[in-house]
Parts: structure tokens; sequence; C-alpha cells
């Protein structure tokens, strides 16, 4: 008889999973060891600086009208972006996957692209296209429309970086849901519209909740390629991430550490939200004990 009856139960939690490829305790050690000097070490000396301001120094400094105005219009923006993103994101996840058409691959390919692009590089170009004087910016200056070094230029720059993270994210699940599902749908008399909110939707909105998350913490913490099109006019254009970077340019290392504790937070709030939506999608979809 078994001392620890819980291991030998079906689903019973455990600490060492059987496996015929031996290494458990190195694989785990080095694991520990290399998580906890590539992240949990830099995460701690930012935590032990900031703490250094005390309690009503870190308040002061968290709490500057201008550090509100800048974590407002990073989180603003960034709630926007990851909101159009989700829409424009599932109809693209949808053609790539649902159609075939010359060219797909290499639009496919494309949708990669800010992955890959130097942050800068993108802020550039995007200043050049919706400048004042350039391509789109010439076009609705007419209508009194401004959108570089304004808010709307921070939501351009988030939308391209965000967009591929919506994409990739919704796309192997939506292809995972065949066909037959959407025809066994309509034999049962539902019109277009039931088969999407009552057959796909719901398949779709762990993945849907995951790439708004990713994608709205992705443009919360951007700063490349917002620097060049936002304007950085303070309570206006200026983000948090560049008001970090202006106080360690003024020597205000109190300033900034207060600043990145806060991002830090939230940051962490929302990759706790991001790996709950996961879990909750493989409990749901069965891809995971």
């Amino acid at each position: 008889m078994s001392r620890h009856p819980a291991v030998n139960r079906p689903g019973a939690w455990r600490f060492r999973q059987p496996s015929v490829i031996p290494g458990f305790g190195l694989t785990l050690g080095f694991t520990v060891l290399y998580f906890s000097l590539i992240i949990l070490l830099p995460l701690l000396a930012l935590a032990i600086r900031s703490a250094g301001l005390g309690p009503a120094g870190f308040w002061a400094a968290a709490t500057d009208p201008r550090v509100f105005g800048a974590l407002r219009v990073s989180f603003v923006t960034a709630l926007i972006a990851a909101g159009v993103n989700v829409v424009f994101g599932m109809l693209i996840a949808w053609v790539l996957v649902r159609y075939r058409f010359p060219g797909r691959r290499l639009f496919d390919a494309i949708i990669d692209l800010p992955f890959a692009l130097p942050t800068a590089v993108a802020g550039i170009a995007l200043t050049a296209i919706y400048a004042p004087n350039g391509a789109i910016g010439a076009l609705v200056a007419p209508l009194g429309w401004r959108i570089a070094y304004t808010p709307a230029g921070i939501v351009v720059a988030m939308i391209f970086i965000g967009l591929p993270f919506v994409v990739r994210t919704i796309q192997p699940i939506l292809e995972e849901v065949s066909h037959e599902v959407e025809e066994a749908s309509a034999t049962l008399g539902a019109n277009r519209f039931q088969t999407i909110s009552r057959v796909l939707l719901p398949s779709l909105t762990p993945a849907v909740l995951t790439g708004f998350a990713l994608a709205f913490a992705r443009g919360v913490g951007e700063f490349g390629s917002i620097i060049f099109i936002a304007g950085n006019i303070p309570f206006v254009s200026e983000i948090a991430p560049l008001l970090i970077f202006i106080r360690l340019q003024e020597f205000n290392y109190g300033g900034a550490t207060a600043i990145a504790m806060v991002m830090l937070l939230i940051s962490f709030a929302m990759l706790l939200f991001i790996n709950l939506v996961q879990a909750w999608s493989r409990r749901r979809y069965g891809y995971g004990s």
C-alpha cells in the first residue's frame, strides 16, 4: 500500500513527472539559476532602488502630475490600439486561414515584419508617412486632422507593433476550427451572424483575449517607434517610457525607478492575466493538463 495515495490518483500533481530522459535535477538547477540571474536579480535591484526613496518619496515621485499624465497617455493609447488590432487582426487571420490567393504566403510573412524591424526605423518610417507633409498626413491636413505629433500618432505606432501579436495568437486556433463546424451550423438552420457569434467566437474568445493582452502590454512598454511620431509634449503626447528616459538624463534616478516600478507592477498584472487566460483556454479545449 502506498504511503502517499494522492500520488497514485489520476490527475494528482507531481513535483517530478516521469520521463525516460535523465537529468531532471541538473536542468531544474540550471533553469532556476538562469532565471534568477537574467530576470529576478535585475527586478530585485529595481525594487531595492525604488524602496530607497521611502514610502513618502516613492508616492510623491509616482503621483507627480506629469507622471500621471504620461501613464494616462500610455495606457489609453495602448487600449485603443489593442482594440483596433483585435478587430482587424481577426479579419486578417480569417483571410489567411480560410482563403487561398496568389501571394498569400508572402502576405503571411509580412505580418511578422514588425517583430524584426528595429523600432527606431519603424518610428522614422511612420513619421515620414503621417507627418503633415507626408503621403497620408498631407491628405488629411486639409480636413484639419493631424496624426503625427499627437496621441493619434502614438495609436498608429502601437497598432503597427501590436498587430502581429493578435494575428499570430488567433491564427493557430482558427486553423483548428474546421469547415465542417460551420457547415453543421448552417445545416441546423443558423444564419451567418448566429454561426459567427455562437459557434466561432466562443472558441476564439481565449485567443482573442490573449492577443489583446499581448498587444496592450507591448504598446504600454513601447519606446523606439513612438518617440519619433509622438511629438513628446508633456500632458499631451508624452509616454511613460520616455519620461523614464528623461528622468535618467536629469540624473533623477529615484524618479526614474519609481516610474519603472509602477510600470513593472502593471506589466506583472498584465502577464498574470495572460497566464490565467491561457490556463483557462487549455482547460476549456484540452490543450494541456
